[in-house]
């Protein structure tokens, strides 16, 4: 099989071997081994799925583009059938919409259109192009353990084929293994957000209801009829529409029925979703996660790097986590070139890139807690109309720098009496602390992450 033609390594007589060994083949891998091979460094690369894949976090945001721009795959989502999106729009509990946060009245460039995509389609299209710009990625290959010398990590050990076992060393390893977390675990750097424990129950419907224009492929947030979580309404190619229930984790899982009798009691109670898919058809089964926002305490480690979901992942309120992947990919990928070029890989190299990452995190973090406990969009930009601009900075995923700060004041002058101050991230307990706790994904019947399409 052509995933397991790439097990050979220096060992084999077959040239050198890698100067960086990437841990999965998600956007976040695909995109640090991507920008590392066009720098002329040599990436190994290891999934341990066969593509393509069931996965979830299916809508883009505009800031993707740059990075998207670095990776050559511009021409490449140009020229798919994935449907554009030019705006996300809020619904209240009662069904009433917002006016349309169009990205391009913004930022009028070709950056603020951006796609809604189908996972299996967009990550295959991104590890493709890896291997086109000289990335070796092997898939159905296991990574067993990362291999340290002390304190510094040297290689990972991987499971073959014939089930044997061999080593890979390399001067830097990148764990992108996603929400498994393969150092995070072993290293016990897990901490778990210590207000946003959320789970979420979703679908695929065909024939919802859809707007037209620059409105077709709109993400919608929908607040659930008991104001206390929301729905995603993500509509794309094939006329299918992704839509799912986000809510606090006790009261979507704890005394409820089965998920399909979870969803559709939230769908019968929440006017903007109800109208819309009177008239469609479901054609999936029903898929469900919980407890999954969490964070590493370090970006990386003497010889080692996290990215995507293997460093944290954040409430998809606003549809954030394709750009943290390809973001961290981004910004690890230089400091790897650069570290090494100086023949530095020590903590401090590899992890410079912490601060400005994990500040863009806590940004759009503050708008998911602020969105939970009543904030409104629109009756911010009523109260402070100049700051419609910024809102949408925000939205669009434009994070990394302290220009959008200016929202925080007037955003806290909107405060009722007695408003409890959002708490850090860092307050949450670290998983040792709480090892019942888990990300779990359900899927439907019968059906596995490499079969699934809807």
């Amino acid at each position: 099989m052509m995933m397991e033609s790439g097990t050979r390594n220096q060992e084999s007589g077959n040239g050198p071997g890698p100067d960086v060994v990437v841990i999965g083949g998600g956007p976040a891998g695909s995109t640090v081994s991507t920008l590392l091979a066009q720098q002329g460094v040599r990436v190994e690369l290891f999934e341990r799925e066969v593509f393509p894949r069931f996965h979830i976090g299916e809508s883009l945001i505009p800031e993707t583009y740059w990075v998207l721009k670095r990776l050559n795959m511009l021409p490449k989502m140009q020229k798919s059938h994935f449907v554009k999106k030019y705006s996300v729009q809020f619904v209240n509990s009662a069904g009433k919409e917002s006016a349309p946060f169009y990205f391009w009245d913004n930022k009028p460039h070709e950056c603020s259109q951006t796609w809604q995509v189908v996972r299996s389609e967009f990550d295959q299209l991104l590890l493709d192009n890896s291997r086109e710009h000289g990335v070796v990625a092997h898939e159905g290959v296991r990574v067993h353990e990362v291999l340290f010398e002390g304190d510094r990590a040297v290689g990972v050990r991987i499971r073959t084929a014939d089930a044997g076992f061999r080593d890979v060393r390399a001067k830097v390893v990148v764990d992108a293994s996603g929400q498994n977390g393969l150092l995070m675990n072993r290293l016990n750097l897990r901490v778990w957000d210590p207000i946003l424990n959320k789970g979420a129950i979703w679908t695929y419907w065909e024939g919802a209801q859809r707007d037209t224009g620059r409105d077709e492929g709109a993400t919608l947030v929908i607040q659930t009829g008991s104001k206390n979580g929301w729905f995603w309404y993500i509509p794309q190619h094939d006329n299918i529409t992704s839509i799912g229930v986000v809510a606090p984790f006790d009261y979507l899982f704890k005394g409820r029925g089965p998920y399909a009798q979870t969803y559709d009691e939230e769908v019968e109670s929440c006017p903007g979703v109800r109208a819309r898919v009177s008239q469609a058809k479901r054609v999936s089964g029903y898929f469900a996660t919980k407890d999954y926002s969490y964070r590493s305490n370090q970006v990386a480690g003497d010889g080692w790097v996290l990215v995507g979901d293997a460093f944290g992942f954040l409430d998809p309120l606003y549809s954030s986590g394709v750009l943290l992947a390809l973001k961290s990919g981004e910004l690890a990928a230089d400091t790897i070139v650069e570290g090494l070029a100086k023949g530095d890989v020590s903590t401090a190299q590899l992890g410079k890139w912490g601060p400005t990452f994990n500040e863009g995190v806590d940004r759009m973090r503050r708008l998911v807690c602020e969105y939970y406990d009543g904030f409104s969009f629109g009756g911010m930009v009523r109260k402070y109309p100049a700051l419609r601009g910024t809102l949408t900075d925000l939205l669009i995923g434009d994070l990394f720098h302290d220009g959008v700060d200016k929202v925080w004041g007037p955003l806290e002058s909107l405060y009722p009496p007695g408003k409890t101050p959002i708490p850090s991230w860092r307050a949450g307990l670290p998983a040792s602390e709480i090892p019942e706790k888990a990300n779990e994904l359900t899927l439907p019947e019968g059906q596995r992450p490499s079969t699934v399409k809807y």
